[in-house]
């Protein structure tokens, strides 16, 4: 079973929710610890999505330079046999899309990529990345849940980003003190049926990474 979260307005201090991908510039400014895109996915798209057996669905762990992610993220999808066809290639042109807005926010030469079908309780624990920021969208399923801890603790409000809306997380190596106090998790599924299909972009900023 898949099930779409609904879009829901997020006034907690630190988030910033926008309507364009130009909105994600915003994670530069102060104060800001996330940035949600509030995107509605095309019906067409997610029924499709929603419908692709588990084993079809794309997966990979790449480090790449955004120019390479269209050829990367066809061949991903040729070896799992992802269906070919419109819908299939809308999500190649998002992914690609995402990295290449990622990238530049970054300014980052390469980015690593995770593209994976999720059907148990990953990093169901609320935390924060140790690396400068994170894109995270969730084509397929419950989005990634995240909030602000005052106190070190859980966060007293608990946000889920919708189905399809990219979200863009600070890190711990973020370099503004002190520390906006996001945390965020994958949601807990396990034993649910729900499978889910998410993308993660990390910028390479380690010349010592790079390839």
């Amino acid at each position: 079973m898949n099930q779409q979260t609904p879009i829901i307005a997020d006034t907690t201090p630190g988030i910033v929710t926008c309507d364009k991908p130009e909105g994600f510039g915003a994670i530069k400014t102060p104060d800001c610890a996330a940035v949600l895109w509030q995107r509605r996915p095309d019906p067409g798209f997610q029924t499709w999505t929603d419908a692709l057996d588990p084993v079809a669905m794309p997966a990979a762990r790449l480090i790449l330079r955004p120019g390479d992610v269209r050829p990367a993220v066809t061949e991903v999808c040729d070896i799992h046999d992802t269906p070919d066809g419109p819908e299939r290639a809308r999500l190649i042109d998002d992914i690609v899309a995402l990295a290449d807005i990622f990238a530049d926010v970054m300014t980052a030469r390469q980015l690593r990529l995770r593209l994976s079908p999720v059907d148990t309780n990953a990093c169901r624990r609320f935390h924060i990345d140790a690396l400068t920021a994170r894109l995270i969208c969730t084509y397929r399923g419950t989005g990634t849940q995240y909030g602000i801890s005052t106190d070190g603790g859980l966060p007293r409000r608990i946000f889920t980003a919708p189905t399809g809306a990219p979200v863009v997380l600070r890190g711990a190596d973020w370099p503004e003190r002190p520390a906006s106090g996001l945390l965020h998790r994958s949601p807990p599924i396990e034993g649910t049926g729900e499978t889910r299909l998410v993308l993660v972009l990390d910028p390479i900023l380690d010349p010592e990474y790079a390839v």
